[in-house]
């Protein structure tokens, strides 16, 4: 999100961001960069009024919940705004690798459609806007492909880091390994629980060796694991993401869910830190394992060898970091996919309603009959209004014998 909000910066495009989160200590700093904030509500009538004074050219919503909450009322407000929606990653995804991590069955195919509400309602909304922003080539072909999402409606993205090009340390200047992800993220705090069972195996090949955990909101049951005479720290909070991995020689995820583009990964490589991960960790980033700047590795064992051997082997190590440079520099161009994306924009926006006309399905989604999420939202507001009671619901006949008495 802080990529868009700068490609549109870089543009000189006046910009609010608008969030139902309040104030934190550790929000980015956005009047710095020429951005207003505000505080909004959900379900709220005031937001409609202030979205209609506004008038803006264009809308974004970062992830299809947002766009579920606020998108009827901005099409109410100012129908002629381009509703862009920002998936991060495809929530629908994974939610059903979650599902299928927790069951113990084999990870959803890429090739046929999954039928879940989360599934219905990301694709829905997705259909909703006049743009979708997807950071994941494989999760581009799935929408296309699979779910028939027009791909006047799509635009390939890849993840906007934001960082500028740093000073990377050297092989000797690197010490022990690093995994970094808010722990609010589900994937995230499950890799945290297969590093404690994977350390130890580790340990025994490395006995000085010492991993580092950090992410934003460690809850108490991450800060218990934190354990310095077994080499197992738990820091919580980065001040800063890209100086932490810097310092470290190698990073390690075993993913088991998730979906779009892993971040910490993309961040490993522009900081010349090689990663051992899993397959899924490597997704949309190389299309064949061998490709990736480090190890890809499918069991236990194979994740153990491959750190004990990154770690150690200076030559190794090195032939990773140099690969993984060339990765960022062929598909991370922050500036390249910028001006992508500003481009595409200025493009739609001329031609909005023409592109409208030619995409049935969003037409058809924004039939009154379909309009779910406005009416939801609709009714919460009204309920939720000083001295309004629940009334129960009355047929016609009710109201028919009420008359006759």
């Amino acid at each position: 999100m802080m990529g868009i909000i700068d490609t549109f910066c870089q543009a000189n495009w006046q910009i609010i961001f608008m969030s139902t989160a309040g104030p934190s200590d550790m929000a980015a700093d956005l009047s710095s960069m020429g951005v207003a904030t505000e505080t909004v509500q959900l379900n709220c009538r005031r937001f409609d009024e202030r979205i209609a004074q506004l008038r803006p050219d264009v809308v974004i919503f970062d992830r299809f919940m947002v766009e579920e909450q606020f998108s009827a009322r901005v099409y109410q407000a100012c129908p002629q705004a381009m509703r862009i929606l920002n998936t991060e990653d495809l929530h629908s995804v994974r939610h059903a690798r979650q599902q299928s991590v927790k069951t113990g069955d084999t990870l959803p195919t890429a090739k046929a459609p999954c039928h879940s509400d989360i599934h219905y309602r990301e694709i829905a909304a997705i259909l909703r806007c006049d743009l979708t922003l997807v950071i994941s080539q494989n999760e581009y072909q799935l929408l296309h492909e699979v779910y028939q999402v027009p791909q006047s409606q799509l635009l390939l993205l890849p993840l906007l880091t934001g960082i500028p090009p740093i000073a990377q340390k050297h092989f000797e200047e690197k010490e022990g390994f690093v995994f970094i992800g808010n722990f609010r993220h589900p994937p995230n705090w499950d890799a945290v629980v297969q590093l404690q069972k994977i350390w130890p195996h580790i340990q025994r090949k490395i006995a000085d060796a010492k991993l580092h955990i950090y992410g934003a909101y460690p809850p108490k049951k991450a800060m218990v694991l934190h354990n310095p005479k077994k080499g197992f720290y738990v820091h919580g909070w980065a001040k800063d993401a890209t100086s932490t991995v810097n310092a470290h020689r190698v990073m390690l995820a075993p993913l088991r869910f998730g979906a779009g583009i892993k971040g910490k990964l993309v961040l490993a490589m522009r900081c010349g830190t090689p990663s051992v991960t899993s397959p899924l960790g490597s997704e949309g980033i190389v299309p064949y394992r061998t490709m990736w700047p480090g190890i890809v590795a499918d069991n236990e064992s194979a994740f153990v060898e491959g750190a004990v051997a990154l770690y150690q082997d200076k030559a190794q190590w090195e032939k990773a970091r140099q690969w993984g440079n060339e990765l960022v520099e062929q598909q991370f161009d922050d500036q390249k996919h910028k001006q992508v994306l500003l481009g595409r924009v200025k493009s739609d926006l001329l031609n909005i309603e023409s592109m409208r006309q030619q995409h049935f399905a969003q037409g058809m989604l924004w039939h009154h009959s379909l309009r779910a999420t406005q009416y939801m939202s609709q009714w919460i507001e009204a309920k939720n209004r000083p001295g309004m009671k629940e009334t129960p619901l009355t047929t016609d006949e009710d109201e028919r014998n009420k008359g006759d008495e």
